[in-house]
């Protein structure tokens, strides 16, 4: 099995490195992460400058380059260039610090993965919920190893997008796996005004998750009650629930839109 490791923490995080360590007995390994600390970068891509890839020697390794772009630019290149021969699955973390609930739209390690599953590779994306210095990988990479373990066992489809959370506890406390649905986390986005030795005002974006209801089955939920927290997403963000309200609806209203009324 050849597989593609990346993540938004940059190259250096030891996320990333405790996946390569352990992987590398079960798969051929292919790594292309960014050169620097790229969270919150959403799906975002490189498209005004040129993007560079220095190649680089990691343990338990095949290959490793350097980019100097986006999560998302990484797995873009390395899939369409670097990397010569298919590669069976991507693998983005292990984030330093949860992706869970709506988390996943602004997040460069979801990103990454979903990219792979755009261009045709079937993705995990590997988060730790743990914030700080002296977090522990150990377990997150076990049962990231695990889970490929499977997926080699018994297939996976190219279009397979799998989001995993792991408690930041030692195995023996963690109280199993759930398969779960996205839940709901928003924060509540602090902005401090400063200014610059210029005196230009600037603003730093801080601020917490606020604490809210989430239902039962949700990934929230399960990291919360020391779970992990397997989410599968589809890449069609298409709600199908109003498809067929809206075709009778703004059918009705919206077919003579040339000559539209205002107050009708």
């Amino acid at each position: 099995m050849r597989i593609l490791l990346t993540n938004d923490d940059g190259i250096h995080a030891q996320g990333i490195h405790s996946l390569a360590r352990e992987l590398s007995s079960i798969a051929e390994l292919y790594l292309a992460a960014p050169d620097r600390e790229r969270s919150g970068t959403g799906h975002s891509i490189t498209v005004f400058e040129p993007i560079k890839a220095v190649p680089t020697t990691v343990t338990g390794v095949k290959k490793a380059w350097i980019v100097g772009g986006t999560p998302v630019d990484c797995v873009k290149l390395a899939l369409a260039r670097l990397i010569n021969g298919p590669i069976d699955l991507v693998v983005s973390g292990i984030n330093h610090g949860p992706n869970l609930g709506t988390d996943v739209l602004y997040s460069g390690t979801v990103s990454a993965a979903a990219e792979g599953v755009i261009m045709g590779c079937p993705a995990l994306a590997v988060s730790l919920n743990a914030y700080g210095g002296d977090a522990d990988f150990t377990a997150a990479a076990r049962f990231t190893r695990r889970m490929i373990q499977v997926i080699m066992k018994k297939g996976i489809e190219p279009t397979t997008l799998i989001n995993i959370n792991v408690p930041a506890l030692p195995e023996n406390q963690i109280n199993g796996i759930r398969i779960t649905r996205l839940g709901v986390r928003n924060y509540d986005n602090l902005f401090e005004e400063r200014r610059d030795p210029r005196g230009n005002t600037y603003y730093w974006m801080g601020g917490g998750v606020v604490e809210e209801d989430q239902e039962p089955e949700s990934d929230v939920t399960a990291v919360q009650e020391a779970y992990i927290s397997i989410t599968p997403i589809h890449l069609d963000l298409t709600d199908y629930r109003l498809i067929e309200t809206y075709k009778t609806d703004f059918a009705r209203y919206l077919s003579g839109w040339r000559t539209i009324d205002d107050n009708s």
